[in-house]
């Protein structure tokens, strides 16, 4: 439905600034073109969105509310009928979600509507409203289409104003700039599959061109700045995560320029955050009985390799656009072992941590961490775990790693991504498995640089990843308090095993003589 779409035509936009955001005007040049604009509507509701559809009699509501609900229950042939002497239809979507056809062109007041059970009905549903001026003002996305027939256009031409409220507004400008990506990288005949996502607000759709090729395509609008929390900086800009997929492709095309296998990029919209991404498929590193060796040999391989060689800190995106890697800073490092005495220590342990209590933990962790400091600060990809890592058979060598997720990636010391892999918050590893794969990480980067230092590398291996287990069990604590993701709280007991190992290292003698202190049962008394 873009300018790139041959069935729908933008309509001149006359009298406006070319700065002001204004609502969506196209020409529907005959039915067909209204039917493929419901099509296209219907990627982007979402449950308890309402669609308002209004103008004369003709305009076309009914056919755009028929294409809709064909789309949204996945029936092409499904009979709907107008509603107009029911008031209400519901249908069953696709994926269970409700549907809610509604025509109040004969409504005889508000209380006819309570009477119906329409709020109950609708609060959970996708509601499509002929005659919407009936409708009592509701709260939440409203996304209003207004038809009307416009003969001279051509015959049989309609026109249609679309807008929303309650960020309606954006979801119809993204998937504006999906559709137009889309045709551009020539996917446009895809089928579209929502995926599974991550704890972040990206979202990830696998599409699936008729050839059966599937691609993927990614969906992370710019970042916008949270509230200051430290010094006026927001928390994303002191823990230095990507804040636009500017990052992502700098670094996608840093590690396949080194011959890893990041996912090629078939089409970008950086400005609306965009991509099409190869599909490296869904073969993971683990089973059901934890890592499988073979493969884990190989990652750990890969960060050997990466780790020994000369990298760059500012690596190129598109023509005069650069990305500079930012540094894993004590600063971020700090911060992130704060997310500990703030969500995990009240909201898990229930303990109230004094002021004073607070303060000697930070500090402890101020001294122990400038033990890690990187003479020769290496990509840091920052979430080399296993959702991370695809298999791929078919490849050789160390390029049957596939790698996702780097979005977020520092300067900073290799022992952290070290620790991301053989301390998986998702995933049971032996101490023994550890030790072993730790051995095979030092001899690998021996043979590539005969001065590596073993014994500082494997200190500050203990130093990174206790302040990677503390702050992930700030995280995942905060994940269930705030934003009321319980699931996973299932983790947190082998993530207190990984602190409670890495305790054990000399240099952190001190935190662990503070967490008996303040959180006893986490690790034994001294």
């Amino acid at each position: 439905m873009d300018q790139d779409d041959p069935t729908a035509h933008e309509a001149p936009a006359e009298g406006r600034d070319p700065g002001e955001s204004k609502p969506w005007e196209i020409v529907l040049p005959e039915e067909g073109a209204t039917e493929d604009l419901g099509l296209f509507l219907a990627e982007f509701l979402l449950p308890g969105d309402v669609v308002a559809l209004s103008g004369g009699l003709g305009g076309g509501k009914t056919t755009l509310a028929r294409a809709l609900i064909r789309e949204l229950t996945g029936d092409p042939d499904l009979e709907v009928p107008s509603p107009t002497f029911t008031l209400v239809q519901p249908y069953t979507g696709r994926d269970g979600r409700m549907i809610v056809h509604a025509d109040l062109y004969r409504l005889r007041g508000a209380d006819e509507l309570v009477e119906l059970g329409f709020d109950e009905m609708t609060e959970s549903a996708i509601t499509l409203v002929e005659w919407p001026e009936q409708l009592p003002p509701r709260a939440g996305p409203v996304l209003t289409v207004d038809l009307s027939l416009r003969p001279e256009f051509g015959e049989g031409s309609r026109f249609a104003r679309i807008d929303g409220t309650g960020g309606m507004r954006d979801r119809i400008e993204r998937a504006r700039a999906v559709r137009a990506l889309m045709v551009r990288a020539g996917w446009d005949l895809a089928e579209r599959a929502h995926m599974q996502g991550d704890a972040s607000s990206r979202a990830y759709q696998r599409l699936t061109n008729p050839d059966g090729t599937t691609a993927v395509l990614m969906i992370s609008p710019p970042r916008a700045d949270g509230p200051p929390v430290r010094d006026g900086k927001p928390y994303s800009a002191i823990v230095k995560l990507a804040e636009s997929v500017h990052a992502f492709v700098a670094m996608d095309r840093g590690l396949r320029a080194l011959g890893f296998s990041a996912p090629r990029i078939y089409g970008e919209d950086l400005d609306a955050g965009l991509l099409i991404l190869e599909d490296l498929g869904t073969e993971p590193v683990v089973d059901a009985s934890g890592p499988r060796p073979e493969r884990y040999v190989e990652a750990t391989r890969l960060l050997a390799k990466l780790h020994a060689t000369e990298l760059p800190p500012v690596l190129p995106v598109a023509a005069g656009v650069e990305h500079r890697i930012p540094t894993y800073d004590l600063e971020a490092l700090l911060f992130e072992t704060e997310l500990l005495p703030e969500w995990y220590a009240p909201g898990i342990r229930g303990v109230s941590l004094a002021p004073e209590a607070r303060a000697e933990f930070l500090d402890l962790w101020a001294e122990a961490l400038r033990g890690a400091i990187p003479a020769r600060p290496t990509w840091t990809l920052r979430d080399y775990h296993s959702p991370n890592l695809i298999w791929l058979p078919n490849r050789e060598g160390l390029e049957r790693v596939g790698l996702i997720d780097f979005q977020d990636a520092v300067l900073g010391h290799p022992a952290y991504d070290v620790a991301s892999l053989l301390q998986d918050a998702r995933v049971d590893a032996s101490a023994e498995f550890e030790l072993r794969l730790l051995g095979l990480y030092a001899r690998e980067r021996r043979a590539r640089e005969p001065g590596f230092d073993v014994t500082g590398f494997a200190t500050a291996y203990a130093l990174l990843a206790a302040q990677r287990a503390t702050k992930i069990l700030g995280i995942f604590a905060r994940l269930d308090k705030r934003d009321g993701k319980p699931g996973y709280l299932a983790h947190l007991p082998r993530i207190e095993g990984y602190l409670a190992r890495n305790l054990e290292h000399p240099a952190l003698a001190p935190l662990r003589d503070w967490h008996a202190r303040h959180m006893p049962g986490l690790v034994a008394p001294a």
